[in-house]
């Protein structure tokens, strides 16, 4: 009995930790081609972006906690918009780090996937995204949040457990590509806004308020962080 657990244990471990083979070139063409049809297109973007909502307010959350704020909630609502709330000093330096977590998040995580992916760790790239999205779920606060990180949480552990290699593969890229090409819009969406006179309370205008620098350098670096993120997420994807 005991010889049989510790060998499944062995075996979870060489499954979860241990390393996988790159895909085939047309493989990681192919997902960056799919990446691209669920961002560029306006009508397909309006779903798509759910996902980048999804790791926008989880960068608020997770700074919060790490700079030593209480986190109360994260609702995330059926137009793309979000809200995390978190308690503690309205000003300071976490503050000022939750408030620039939100656009950087998604390209930074995406940069971070494109390192799992380079060095061949699919099945741990798969299980980390699955464990970020449970945790989340417990500070969701509405129900369609709840539906939203439920499903796309849903899809990760399916495929971790139920696919072979290859689809783990092609959806690991598919996901990354689409956080790194994904994490480009918000911010020229943003930008756009700006120029229309809306956004008044956006991410960039509260660090504004925190810092007093201009919300414009503020949102020249969510471009910064998201444009850099997707030229070397992309070379490490790339590089066969």
């Amino acid at each position: 009995m005991d010889s049989t657990a510790s060998a499944s244990l062995v075996s979870l471990w060489d499954r979860v930790f241990g390393t996988q083979p790159d895909p085939d070139l047309w493989v990681v063409i192919a997902t960056l081609v799919a990446a691209l049809a669920v961002t560029v297109p306006h009508g397909v973007w309006r779903v798509s972006r759910n996902a980048i909502t999804i790791a926008h307010e989880g960068g608020h959350g997770l700074v919060a906690l790490l700079t030593g704020r209480t986190l109360t909630g994260i609702r995330l609502h059926s137009d793309t918009s979000g809200l995390t709330v978190s308690r503690g000093k309205p000003h300071g330096i976490g503050m000022i780090l939750t408030a620039a977590a939100g656009y950087t998040a998604p390209p930074l995580l995406g940069l971070g996937g494109a390192a799992l992916l380079a060095v061949g760790h699919i099945t741990l790239l798969l299980w980390l995204a699955t464990a970020l999205l449970v945790a989340m779920l417990v500070m969701i606060r509405n129900a369609y949040g709840a539906v939203t990180v439920i499903v796309t949480g849903g899809a990760f552990l399916l495929v971790s457990w139920l696919a072979g290699p290859q689809v783990q593969a092609a959806f690991a890229y598919a996901v990354v590509w689409f956080l790194l090409v994904g994490g480009v819009r918000p911010a020229f969406e943003l930008q756009a806004k700006r120029m229309r006179g809306g956004a008044g309370d956006s991410d960039a205008d509260q660090l504004s308020r925190l810092t007093h620098v201009p919300a414009g350098l503020w949102l020249f670096l969510f471009h910064a962080v998201s444009l850099c993120s997707l030229i070397g997420g992309g070379r490490w994807l790339l590089e066969q």
